[in-house]
């Protein structure tokens, strides 16, 4: 019917039961991402001569599908909902407060208060679910770029103020309630009644937001306590203090002046002084093996070289050993329930083998390493035989390396060092929106997927759902368990990478089934200034594992 909105149509079909798992959250429509409230069919659009169709009704052929909590641009919706609401309790209720998004610990958003000695984390959760029972209506204003600096600069806020003079084209849409206003980047839920699953815990200095679980999205999460973790991104972020990069507009204010150059050698100084570090631990400790694991495009590769050079400084010989050479052969993996080989999955590896190996190498054995040849899908032996020598560590690099199940029952907790390696990136666009380390590590692996492989972007995000899946399985669990988690990010590389990236982008059209999701990566890099600064970056960098001109790749 005219004039009605995909709320109303969902509403009328009997979709909206009031479970968060069911209820449609927004819609996608050829490619791109829309709210409840849109129209699809307007009677103004109705001409004597029939109907006249929305641009993206008519590129869509009339296809409309519902998103939910559960798919991933539902929940992003689900989030700057989220986001909005909070904001606007912070500030109707300490109006002088300064308010930061940080990290995210497991299933919650660590968000810090500033100037608000009164700020009570209880008064806060009581105020958002007022506002969630007010149900009040989300709809943006379009305003222009100058009148938003204009405004945010008067409200004191100048983290985004700063960003949007970045900003290359002349209108935004903002979100408004009553004298409140902010940006999110993205489509929100019809009202803030749809921001049913939540919770607010105390946390040093702020409050941790609980979003709903993932094995059942109408309950809390529940909330699991990260302090290596977070202790690592905060010193992460100490960094970004002291360099003076901790948002976007600072970086490209560097990018502008030159002095990105500096934040490079910095940023690599910090990252050679960590390996060292790490490499002295190992050797007091005496550990002859590290397990090292972390996420896609984390730089596992990378560390494992520069960590194996500084114990070469220590006069140790490391050894380099890949998990992937310990896979099943592909014809005797069994399937899932969906009929479906997880190649992610613990099944995969052989881990009583590798078991047996780690152990008879720790005793003073010799044991034949196998090599599994990717292209035939099966393990082979070709000889390899190893034998650790006085001296020796071995570098175990893959994804389970800090799965328990990856290690024999009986080794002396020494025996072991266990490291983790992932971006935590201390970057904000502004004090109210984050860039996701996810979000970093999705562009280095586009990058580097597109140089290394020869793989379009959207052969990447087609894959990367189902990597990130596996990562929240088989990854994250474990990070806690390490003896050290080190941070692989670096502040300068956005500007790196949008620079590599952006040409790849351009090339996706709106007729792609991944439009919406390169859209979404493009609203950021838009505010980002790329740098040709590639000849600063050394040869040892992490960021060259991405971008090219790795030395430890060299033949």
């Amino acid at each position: 019917m005219p004039d009605e909105s995909l709320l109303d149509i969902a509403k009328r079909l009997g979709l909206m039961n009031g479970k968060l798992s069911n209820d449609p959250i927004a819609a996608k429509i050829a490619g791109e991402v829309f709210t409840l409230n849109y129209v699809p069919l307007r009677s103004k659009d109705m001409g004597q001569i029939g109907e006249t169709k929305r641009k993206a009704i008519e590129a869509s052929g009339g296809k409309i599908k519902l998103l939910r909590y559960t798919d991933p641009a539902g929940y992003d919706v689900y989030f700057r909902t989220a986001q909005f609401v909070i904001f606007l309790a912070l500030r109707q209720l300490w109006s002088s407060a300064k308010a930061r998004m940080h990290c995210t610990v497991g299933d919650g958003l660590y968000i810090e208060i500033l100037n608000a000695p009164d700020f009570d984390a209880d008064v806060l959760e009581k105020r958002v679910h007022e506002i969630v029972d007010m149900d009040i209506p989300l709809r943006r204003r379009r305003i222009s770029t100058a009148d938003a600096i204009k405004h945010y600069a008067e409200e004191g806020q100048n983290d985004k103020a700063r960003l949007f003079s970045y900003r290359p084209v002349p209108t935004l849409d903002v979100y408004e309630y009553e004298d409140f206003s902010d940006y999110y980047y993205g489509e929100m839920a019809p009202s803030t009644g749809f921001l049913r699953v939540w919770d607010i815990i105390p946390a040093p200095d702020g409050f941790v937001f609980i979003f709903p679980g993932r094995k059942s999205a109408d309950e809390v999460a529940e909330y699991r306590e990260m302090p290596n973790s977070f202790n690592v991104y905060i010193e992460g972020k100490k960094w970004g203090e002291l360099m003076e990069c901790e948002t976007v507009a600072d970086l490209n204010e560097l990018v502008d002046s030159g002095k990105i150059r500096e934040l490079i050698r910095v940023n690599e100084a910090l990252h050679e002084k960590r390996f060292s570090a790490i490499a002295d631990m190992i050797c007091t400790r005496g550990s002859k093996a590290v397990m090292l694991a972390g996420p896609s495009s984390s730089g596992k590769t990378t560390s494992a070289n520069r960590l194996a050079t500084q114990l070469r400084v220590h006069g140790r010989k490391p050894i380099l050993m890949s998990l992937d050479d310990y896979y099943i052969d592909r014809d005797k993996i069994p399937c899932g329930s969906n009929g479906e080989v997880d190649l992610e999955h613990i099944n995969t590896i052989d881990t009583k083998l590798f078991g047996e190996h780690l152990s008879a190498l720790l005793r003073g054995e010799e044991v034949e390493i196998p090599t599994f040849n990717f292209k035939k899908g099966k393990r082979e032996y070709n000889g390899h035989r190893l034998k650790l020598g006085e001296t020796s560590v071995i570098i175990v690099e893959g994804l389970h390396a800090l799965n328990p199940a990856m290690l024999p029952e009986g080794l002396p907790e020494e025996a072991v060092f266990k490291l983790f390696v992932c971006p935590f990136l201390p970057l904000n666009l502004d004090d109210h929106n984050r860039i996701a380390s996810s979000y970093l590590r999705l562009l280095r692996r586009i990058v580097r997927d597109y140089e290394t492989r020869g793989s379009s972007v959207s052969n990447t995000l087609s894959m990367w759902q189902s990597v990130r899946r596996g990562e929240e399985k088989w990854i994250f669990p474990f990070q806690e368990k390490a003896d050290v988690i080190f941070n692989s990010s670096t502040l300068y590389e956005l500007a790196v990478l949008c620079k590599h990236i952006f040409p790849l982008l351009i090339m996706v059209g709106p007729e792609d089934e991944y439009y919406d999701e390169v859209r979404a990566i493009v609203k950021v890099l838009n505010f980002v200034h790329p740098a040709s600064v590639d000849d600063e970056i050394p040869p040892t960098s992490l960021v060259r594992e991405f971008i090219g001109g790795n030395a430890f790749y060299r033949k």
